[in-house]
C-alpha cells in the first residue's frame, strides 16, 4: 500500500490509496461487511455506489465459516466475489461489544464464542495469522478498547496493553502481504493518546484512531482530534474507527482523518432511517404512507430515481426484504456520494463552503423527514 497526498485544504486531506488490487480516494468511507457480506447488497451494487474498499470482521469471520477454511477456497477477495481492497478488523471492538463474555490478560483475550459457547484465545499472534489467512490488503493490530468517558487509570492500562500487543502484532506480521495500521489508545485523554501514538513509532503502514465512538461527548471527540490528529504521521493514512454520523464524519475530515467505517448507515437502512440531503428520513412514520415523493428527491440512487416513499413504508411494514435492500442501496450511495462532494470540494479549497451547504440542507428538513 502506498499513501499519496494530493491536496489540503486547512487540515483536510485529499489522497490516494494505492493497492494492487487499486485505488482507493479519501477521504473514504468503508461499508462494512462483518461476514465478508454488507448485508443485503451484492458487490456489484456496492461498486455502482461507488465503494472502492470494505471492512470485514476476521474474529467473526475466524468463528463462522473459519479462516482456515476460507484460504482453503482461495482467501476472502475470491470467497466474496470482491476484486477491490479489503480491510479487516482484528476483533479488538467485538472484544469490547462481548466483554461480558470475555477475560482479560497479557497472552490475549479468552472469550466463549458467542456462536456455540466454546472457548477461544484471541492473541495478537492469532489476530495477525486469521487475517493473513484472509489475505486481506489492510491488517489492523489487536487493540483493547475502553468505554468512553471513563476513568483514566482504567484508559492508561488499555493503551498500554494495546502498545504491547501492537508490537507482538507488528512481529507476527513480519514481511507478509498487506499494510498493517497500529491503533491509538487512550481514550479522552490527550497525554494517553500521546504515549500511545509515541509508544508505536514510525513503524506502521497507517495509524488508526481507537476508542472514540463509545459514549463519549462529541465535544470531547473533537477535542481529542484536534491533539492527537496533526501529530499523526503526514505520509500515512489516518483512520478513525467506528464513527458513521454524517455531521461526526464533516468534522472529522475537517481535522485531516482519511478513512471510516460504521455499520450505522446499513443497520439504520434496515430499520428504515434514511440518511438524505434534508436530515433523516423515518420511513416508519405514517406521515408517509400516501407519499409519491421520492425518499431524497437530490438524491440519483437506483432507489430514489425508482420507488416512493409509499413503496419503501409499504415494504418496511409488511418486513419484506426487498424494503431492506433498497434502504441499504440508498444509504450506502448516499454515504460515498458524501465523500465524493468533501473530496471534490477539498481538491478546489472549498471544503469549508461545502460544509456549511451540506449542514444547511440538513437544517432545512422537510417535515416529513423527521425520526
Amino acid at each position: 500500500m502506498r499513501y499519496q497526498l494530493l491536496a489540503q485544504d486547512g487540515q483536510a486531506r485529499l489522497g490516494r490509496l494505492h493497492f494492487a488490487r487499486g485505488i482507493v480516494d479519501t477521504p473514504a468511507f468503508m461499508p462494512v461487511g462483518t461476514y465478508g457480506s454488507v448485508k443485503g447488497i451484492t458487490p456489484c451494487e456496492l461498486r455502482d455506489c461507488g465503494v472502492q474498499m470494505l471492512l470485514c470482521n476476521a474474529l467473526h469471520l475466524m468463528l463462522r465459516p473459519g479462516t482456515d477454511h476460507i484460504a482453503s477456497l482461495g482467501g476472502l477477495h475470491r470467497f466474496m466475489s470482491w476484486s477491490g481492497p479489503l480491510l479487516s478488523d482484528s476483533g479488538g471492538y467485538q472484544v469490547f461489544s462481548l466483554r461480558h463474555r470475555c477475560r482479560l490478560s497479557e497472552e490475549g483475550v479468552l472469550l466463549h464464542s458467542p456462536v456455540d459457547g466454546a472457548q477461544l484465545m484471541l492473541s495478537p499472534e492469532r489476530a495477525v495469522a486469521a487475517q493473513h489467512a484472509l489475505g486481506v490488503d489492510v491488517l489492523m493490530a489487536l487493540d483493547e478498547c475502553t468505554h468512553q468517558p471513563g476513568d483514566q487509570s482504567a484508559s492508561q492500562a488499555a493503551m498500554e496493553r494495546s502498545l504491547r500487543w501492537a508490537l507482538r502484532c507488528q512481529e507476527a506480521h513480519g514481511n507478509a502481504p498487506g499494510a498493517l495500521f497500529g491503533i491509538v489508545q487512550g481514550g479522552i485523554f490527550p497525554p494517553l493518546r500521546e504515549k500511545s501514538l509515541q509508544g508505536l513509532g514510525d513503524n506502521f503502514a497507517g495509524y488508526a484512531i481507537g476508542g472514540l465512538a463509545v459514549g463519549e461527548s462529541a465535544e470531547q471527540r473533537l477535542a481529542v482530534l484536534d491533539e492527537l490528529v496533526p501529530r499523526l504521521p503526514s505520509d500515512r493514512p489516518r483512520y478513525l474507527m467506528g464513527l458513521g454520523k454524517p455531521l461526526d464524519l464533516i468534522e472529522a475530515v475537517r481535522r485531516g482523518v482519511d478513512m471510516f467505517d460504521c455499520v450505522l448507515p446499513t443497520r439504520n437502512a434496515r430499520n428504515g432511517q434514511l440518511f438524505t440531503a434534508r436530515g433523516s428520513l423515518n420511513l416508519r412514520n405514517a406521515i408517509h404512507r400516501n407519499s409519491l415523493s421520492a425518499p431524497d428527491p437530490e438524491c440519483s440512487c437506483y432507489t430514489c430515481s425508482h420507488f416512493s416513499r409509499a413503496y419503501l413504508h409499504h415494504l418496511l411494514r409488511r418486513g419484506e426484504l426487498l424494503g431492506a435492500r433498497l434502504n441499504t442501496l440508498h444509504n450506502v450511495h448516499y454515504y460515498q456520494q458524501l465523500m465524493h462532494r468533501l473530496r471534490n470540494a477539498i481538491a478546489v479549497g472549498e471544503l469549508e463552503r461545502c460544509i456549511t451547504e451540506c449542514i444547511a440542507g440538513w437544517q432545512r428538513r422537510e417535515a416529513t423527514c423527521t425520526n
